[in-house]
């Protein structure tokens, strides 16, 4: 019976099961992350002592909110001598300079219409401070968004993280913007379940965590061993994580420093960024796949599922399930103009693509659901946009396809974002650090 099955099973039949087994195989690991967070607190910590830092911020026309972010940091509960603040002016055709200066900041304007992007601004920024502030002794860097606002705590939440002898830390990512629409919900949702559910998952199991963006810490010896920002991909963040695992650096999280980042409000904005980050993964995947390879081999036993978790990260998955959607839809015309028997291979691809699309939706709505309740009191929405946002989640994870798919084949040019929501600290004065322990 079980010979006659196989023989009757196509082609297709075959490659829809692998594609099933694989993605069950590989990304299974992310299910246990949600047990862990469920079952286990992450670890805390208490410092022993304050540390002196230097702020690196690269900021190309941002006059509108860059203000904030300075007094942000300027207020926080950790003492004021130990942080200065470095705003990197970046071709700037506004007065982003004057306003950060005012805020006080330390301005170095940078011009340079060759080496564009952000890692080459904070190269530019961190050479700067190494030759005119290198008797202050920071001790590590670190780098915001010139639209973000902290928690007042957050320095000090970080600071315990880095004197447990972190050398390199992200922390907790917030929307200040959640509620503008469904676009910036849906980043502020997926950032709140990376947060949760994929970064304090691996705090809790002591393995390592990726930057992200914005909101975290380098220690000033490894920067200095690298002699700069030597991270220069369209998604320089994750570049930095990749070669960090692969050289066994454990990245570390806070989750009781909370940030709030401004979230995109346009579909045009929002396609703009995507199309950047998915080329950019494509770019580290092609850079450190094999590292990344090499140490789930030969590295330290502790290191090895790093390694993996790293690399699962940046597998170009998405490619993966385009692939097996337009396999399948191609079988259809096939089948529906007569070039292939109709029957068993029309419904079998056709099923395959519902249930795949389906079961992606239902995937993400999953985690919409789940994060959105368990941070609940974390998100600044009411409760009907809260509930709303549950369900249009899965349908923007859903326009990545087309994203990945143009990411392979077209060029990228960064794009800039105009971010114009001002807040103040003080608007976000709940006491967030402490609800998240």
């Amino acid at each position: 019976m079980f010979d006659s099955m196989l023989e009757n099973l196509t082609f297709v039949d075959i490659f829809n099961v692998c594609v099933f087994l694989i993605f069950t195989i590989c990304f299974s690991y992310q299910l246990f992350y949600v047990l862990v967070v469920l079952t286990k607190k992450a670890p805390t910590h208490v410092a022993k002592k304050n540390h002196r830092y230097a702020v690196l911020i690269a900021a190309r026309n941002e006059s509108a909110v860059i203000a904030d972010l300075i007094h942000s940091i300027k207020v926080q509960n950790y003492p004021a001598e130990l942080i200065d603040v470095f705003v990197i002016a970046d071709n700037c055709t506004d007065n982003t300079a004057d306003v950060a200066r005012e805020a006080g900041a330390i301005v170095f304007p940078r011009y340079n219409d060759k080496l564009v992007g952000k890692g080459y601004a904070l190269d530019y920024g961190l050479k700067a401070i190494w030759e005119t502030y290198a008797d202050k002794g920071y001790e590590a860097y670190f780098v915001f968004d010139a639209d973000n606002v902290l928690d007042v705590n957050y320095f000090r939440e970080m600071n315990a993280t880095f004197d447990s002898g972190a050398k390199a830390s992200t922390s907790y990512r917030n929307a200040k913007n959640y509620d503008s629409n469904w676009i910036s919900a849906s980043y502020g949702l997926w950032f709140l379940r990376e947060a949760k559910f994929l970064n304090q998952a691996r705090l809790t199991l002591n393995t390592s965590c990726a930057i992200s963006g914005t909101g975290f810490f380098i220690a000033a010896d490894i920067l200095e061993k690298e002699g700069g920002w030597n991270w220069h991909l369209l998604t320089e963040d994750i570049e930095f994580s990749a070669s960090s695992i692969t050289q066994g650096l454990r990245i570390s999280y806070c989750p009781t420093a909370v940030l709030y980042d401004e979230q995109p409000i346009t579909f045009r904005d929002s396609w703009n960024q995507r199309f950047r980050w998915a080329k950019g993964f494509y770019q580290v995947f092609a850079h450190y796949a094999g590292g990344l390879v090499k140490g789930i081999r030969k590295n330290p036993k502790g290191h090895r599922f790093a390694c993996y978790d790293m690399l699962m990260t940046l597998a170009p998955a998405m490619l993966l399930t385009i692939f097996a959607i337009v396999l399948n839809a191609i079988i259809i015309i096939l089948a529906l103009t007569g070039n292939m028997s109709v029957g068993t291979t029309l419904a079998t691809s056709a099923s395959s693509i519902f249930f795949c699309l389906f079961n992606f939706i239902i995937f993400m709505f999953v985690f919409g659901v789940l994060t959105t309740f368990m941070e609940w009191d974390s998100i600044r929405a009411s409760t009907g946009k809260k509930i709303r946002y549950m369900f249009v989640f899965p349908f923007f994870q859903l326009t990545y396809i087309p994203i990945a798919l143009i990411a392979l084949v077209k060029k990228v040019s960064w794009k800039p974002i105009k971010h114009t929501i001002s807040v103040d600290v003080e608007d976000f004065a709940t006491s967030a650090a402490d609800s998240r322990k």
